[in-house]
């Protein structure tokens, strides 16, 4: 396939965003299982999206660094360095902007460092300077050196063992305070070590990447990628005896398995959007995937307004007066909330205005 924007590209990536806004956006404490995340080991759709996102950060950095060639100059180590640097500060200034909003405007003794947005900076910033320094053909093995040695550590040290004694979270208290860290759970699902595996999770999105870009017939090419992802899917399945599935810690098979997907459904998209030209089902998706940093900051702040000035609570009371069923009426305000970020989506999206780091 030739180096252009891939519509099923944003495609995926819309979807990964909508999956996050409306995970994240239940208008009460019920849910459907298939929105909430997996206590801890296991798999529900919800435990999907982010990983998804990762991946197909991974094929997007192939794109934009390849206009580089690949090489370590000023121009694209300031390109990584810049946007590391601005994603990190996005996701801090979303955690100070919840304090702010409840009176705490200088909550830097406990502000947490860690969470989803500086997740995807650290693994960007990471994958990128890979990329740049060490020989492509190389990166398929740092990759499975990376799952492969985290794999013996958490059998080593407790890593699924749901308390302060995992060495996930032994290492997050050693290096972070306690306020830093996610205050919901003993294991930061987004913590320093658990990092690691997210990082080889990447970069097996750029090799999907670089395997896309092959010059080779496109279909052909999509072909590969499914059955790579048939491979790489079930090879985490059947290590899932000894490491099971488990997104809070990301587990090498939870990177094996998740990546196998997103690499078939990635491969599904591109043969009926790119290849057959079915485009017409997917504008919804692509209003979200053009401006996914955008929309998915701007939920998380309208998030926090709507819960400081107590706006949810009157909208969501005036869903269950219509919708009795509570699981269902949750659901009915995360899917309204969703629909009003796409509205700012929808207009950005026809105005042409892309807004990117």
């Amino acid at each position: 396939m030739k180096a252009e924007r891939l519509l099923a590209l944003d495609v995926l990536r819309g979807m990964t965003v909508v999956g996050m806004i409306l995970v994240n956006n239940a208008g009460g404490k019920l849910s459907y299982e298939s929105l909430r995340h997996s206590a801890w080991n296991g798999l529900t759709p919800c435990d999907l999206v982010f990983p998804f996102f990762l991946f197909i950060m991974g094929i997007s950095t192939y794109f934009s660094l390849g206009k580089f060639r690949f090489r370590p100059s000023a121009g694209a180590v300031r390109k990584i360095v810049r946007r590391t640097l601005l994603i990190l500060i996005i996701g801090w200034g979303i955690h100070w902007f919840g304090c702010a909003c409840e009176g705490d405007f200088f909550p830097f003794g406990h502000l947490r460092l860690t969470g989803v947005l500086p997740r995807i900076a650290l693994c960007y910033g990471a994958v990128s300077c890979l990329v740049l320094f060490v020989n492509h053909k190389y990166l398929g093995w740092i990759a499975g050196l990376l799952l492969g040695g985290y794999g013996v550590l958490l059998c080593l040290g407790n890593g699924y063992v749901p308390d302060t004694t995992n060495l996930l979270s032994v290492v997050d208290r050693a290096l972070l305070e306690a306020g830093h860290l996610y205050p919901k759970s003993p294991v930061d699902p987004e913590g320093v070590l658990g990092t690691v595996p997210a990082l080889a999770h990447t970069l097996i999105g750029f090799c999907c990447g670089r395997l896309l870009l092959r010059e080779d017939v496109p279909e052909k090419n999509t072909l590969r990628l499914f059955v790579a992802g048939f491979m790489l899917m079930g090879i985490g399945f059947l290590l899932t005896e000894a490491l099971p599935l488990n997104k809070r810690i990301w587990s090498p098979t939870f990177v094996g398995v998740t990546c196998g997907l997103a690499a078939m459904l990635q491969a599904t998209l591109l043969y009926f959007i790119d290849l057959k030209g079915k485009k017409r089902w997917c504008r919804f998706f692509e209003v979200f995937g053009v401006n996914p940093l955008f929309l998915y900051v701007l939920s998380e702040l309208a998030a926090i307004v709507l819960g400081a000035t107590g706006g949810k609570s009157v909208v969501y009371a005036g869903i269950q007066a219509l919708i009795a069923d509570p699981y269902l009426a949750s659901a009915a305000y995360a899917v309204m909330f969703t629909l009003l970020m796409g509205v700012f989506g929808e207009i950005l999206y026809k105005k042409k205005i892309y807004i990117k780091l």
